[in-house]
């Protein structure tokens, strides 16, 4: 795989054999909204292998939770003895599929492409490569950049009808909008029909898959196969994950959940999962991990009867976060988190991993000759006054990194902070915060 490296937790993936084929899963889990033919799709899926594919566009250096719904939703395909493609577009990244609100800024070539190949890497990790329905990793630049705009429009254009185009959910809230849409991103959905009909010349690829709120752009390209093929291919969508609050789903504290490690680190990313609220949790289960109907259903009763106990929160953070993140990531978050609370080995823990867990706690400096406990105490807002550290400490309920303090004469040193920057200062049981030493 070169460079390319396969999540090793994915080996370990299967569908649930209780059901009686793949579709119905599929529904199960919550993962259709709409489709072309449900009966036939049903039938083709359990009784073929066929060629599908997903799109992913490089707009941003890392895929979100989004693209996660995608990616695993292509993998219980695979794992039910389907061909993936996964195509990574190279062309409509230059576009940009349009938003509900303004016309994207569009990136350069350049940008495009370093894109492409960090995208390409993410999905490689969710996908196996080997097989008889190994994943193929496809770039629609490769067959749009070729086609010279005369062809473009003589060859693929004639085939749309500007009146069905308009009526896309999309494109006319956009054209009621005061910013109004682009001749490029009205464009796009050309573009993305163009596709299915090239992997379906190419590949027999005859499935698309996306989200709901893609339905527009994947029956562009059902109906351009139909036209120019005379053939009749198929496409559903997954439903749009909403809380049951109704806030948007994939955002944490205003951003969106990244999968790169460097965007959203594994401590944050396992937070987001542990924090699903009560009326969430079994259908992330569904959707986000490969565990049983029966495993879930069990989770499902502990929800209802032992909510205070977290298990199905924590079974969905584990899983996940070891599905994007590995093993060993995921158990060095777990500790790392213990630790923080007083139960585990602070020097333990990795830098990146430090900074992530102490990033949500209060943080002051202090420089390298003002270290005497009482002076600690007071920069770290736990204590008001020196009076009040004094008394802390002689009630013995100051600790520093975990270590109660011995006197109100004990000084820290460069060595007591963890990788010589941070020191976590805690006054009783729950109050803490952290001192970074002034560089």
């Amino acid at each position: 795989m070169s460079e390319l490296q396969q999540n090793p937790v994915i080996a370990g993936q299967s569908n649930d054999s209780s059901f009686e084929n793949i579709w119905q899963e599929l529904k199960w889990r919550g993962l259709v909204h709409v489709s072309t033919d449900e009966t036939e799709l049903e039938r083709v899926l359990s009784e073929e292998s066929i060629t599908y594919y997903c799109g992913f566009d490089p707009t941003a250096p890392s895929l979100h939770l989004g693209n996660l719904v995608q990616l695993l939703n292509m993998r219980r395909l695979q794992l039910a003895g389907h061909k993936p493609l996964a195509l990574v577009g190279g062309s409509t990244g230059l576009i940009g599929d349009p938003r509900q609100t303004a016309e994207r800024t569009l990136n350069t070539k350049e940008t495009v492409t370093d894109w492409v190949a960090k995208l390409q890497a993410q999905v490689s990790r969710f996908l196996s490569f080997d097989g008889e329905n190994a994943v193929r990793l496809v770039n629609n630049l490769d067959w749009t950049a070729p086609l010279s705009a005369l062809d473009f429009l003589r060859d693929v254009g004639k085939y749309f009808r500007v009146g069905t185009m308009i009526k896309k959910d999309i494109v006319a809230a956009r054209l009621n909008s005061e910013e109004g849409i682009s001749y490029t991103e009205f464009s796009y959905q050309v573009l993305q029909g163009y596709d299915y009909l090239e992997l379906n010349r190419q590949y027999d690829c005859t499935l698309q898959t996306g989200g709901s709120d893609q339905w527009g752009n994947l029956t562009s390209g059902t109906d351009l196969i139909r036209k120019v093929e005379g053939k009749h291919v198929h496409a559903y969508g997954t439903p749009l994950i909403t809380n049951s609050d109704g806030t948007k789903f994939g955002k944490s504290e205003g951003n969106a959940i990244w999968l790169d490690a460097e965007m959203c680190s594994p401590y944050t990313f396992y937070q987001f999962w542990l924090n699903t609220a009560d009326a969430d949790v079994i259908n992330r289960l569904k959707v986000f991990t490969f565990l049983s109907r029966e495993r879930i259903e069990e989770l499902a009763i502990e929800v209802a009867e032992r909510p205070f106990k977290r298990e199905a929160q924590r079974a969905l953070a584990w899983e996940v976060t070891s599905l994007v993140h590995g093993v060993e990531a995921t158990q060095k978050v777990i500790a790392a988190s213990a630790a923080v609370f007083g139960n585990g080995e602070l020097g333990d823990i990795d830098l990146p991993t430090l900074q992530a867990v102490i990033a949500e706690l209060p943080t002051a400096t202090i420089a390298a000759d003002e270290l005497g406990i009482l002076n600690v105490l007071q920069a770290s807002g736990l204590s008001k006054s020196q009076s009040e550290a004094r008394r802390t400490v002689s009630e013995g309920g100051a600790y520093v990194n975990n270590a109660k303090v011995a006197g109100v004469d004990s000084e820290l040193t460069v060595a007591d902070f963890l990788h010589q920057r941070y020191a976590i200062i805690r006054r009783g049981k729950k109050n803490m915060a952290v001192l970074e030493l002034a560089r």
